[in-house]
């Protein structure tokens, strides 16, 4: 059964035949753990997938906020987007190199404000490496534009919005983190947070949505999941993990299948494990 948006994941085989139409803007969205001691930035510089833009989500951020890489004004996410030489008009392709991790980030942020004509490389420069496509270390020039923004104020929350919904109950929150770290079995890698969850979420990993080969599952595996996870479709969502990249892997899942509606808390437990006067669950 094919997904409901499909027009949302584009296969390694069709980008590649379409990689040199000027309409097609491609972003390399990787972004890695701050433990890792890896600088995505520099593996971009050495290697990429052909005309492809470096987009960082550490900059194209709110530069105001303490917590990492959270969501920009309009303004400054235009004002990014026009120096990248990024159009309204582009189909926006975005790939990272762990197959689908931080590039469904970059694909949330297009939709706030307002761009719905972007797409995830299944299986992201992992799968285009493994079979032999081709890779370039070329930084591509471009013309700036005047890039437009149209924030859609539905696809996200905030701290107040969750603690809202605390006592309401009228959206579900589902997080995205691994189960030891929902259940406070394993230190959180970021110092100073609380181990546990938000009272009343529920847990899917994003790893489960993806394959051993690290593309998306299918449709009805998507479902069984969500479902095995007592989610139900017709109720609001709000996606969550660490500090806002992997519940985006959440959000796309529901998207692909047909909720399109999923909103993410974009400060995520790094928000709330951090308060001390937020309550949690164990």
């Amino acid at each position: 059964m094919p997904y409901v948006n499909a027009h949302a994941l584009v296969e390694a085989d069709w980008l590649e035949a379409h990689i040199d139409n000027p309409k097609i803007t491609i972003l390399d969205a990787s972004w890695h753990m701050p433990n890792l001691n890896r600088d995505a930035k520099a593996e971009y510089k050495e290697k990429h997938i052909p005309g492809a833009i470096f987009f960082d989500i550490d900059v194209v951020s709110d530069g105001k906020s303490d917590l990492p890489h959270m969501l920009p004004s309009s303004d400054d996410f235009a004002s990014a987007l026009g120096k990248m030489g990024i159009s309204n008009e582009d189909l926006i392709v975005v790939y990272d190199s762990y197959g689908l991790f931080s590039a469904a980030r970059v694909w949330w942020m297009f939709r706030c404000f307002g761009h719905d004509n972007v797409a995830i490389l299944n299986g992201g420069s992992l799968k285009w490496e493994s079979e032999n496509r081709p890779m370039d270390n070329k930084v591509p020039t471009r013309q700036t534009t005047n890039y437009t923004a149209n924030f859609k104020s539905g696809l996200i929350k905030s701290l107040s919005d969750v603690q809202v919904n605390l006592e309401s109950m009228q959206a579900q929150v589902i997080d995205a983190r691994a189960r030891n770290r929902f259940n406070a079995e394993v230190p959180e890698p970021r110092p100073g947070l609380r181990g546990g969850h938000i009272p009343g979420s529920l847990n899917l990993p994003f790893a489960d949505i993806l394959t051993e080969a690290k593309t998306i599952k299918d449709e009805a595996s998507i479902r069984s999941l969500f479902e095995a996870e007592r989610l139900d479709f017709n109720k609001p969502v709000i996606t969550s993990c660490g500090t806002g990249v992997t519940a985006c892997v959440l959000s796309f899942a529901l998207y692909l299948i047909g909720k399109e509606d999923a909103a993410v808390y974009d400060g995520s437990w790094t928000e709330w494990g951090g308060h001390r006067e937020t309550p949690i669950e164990p």
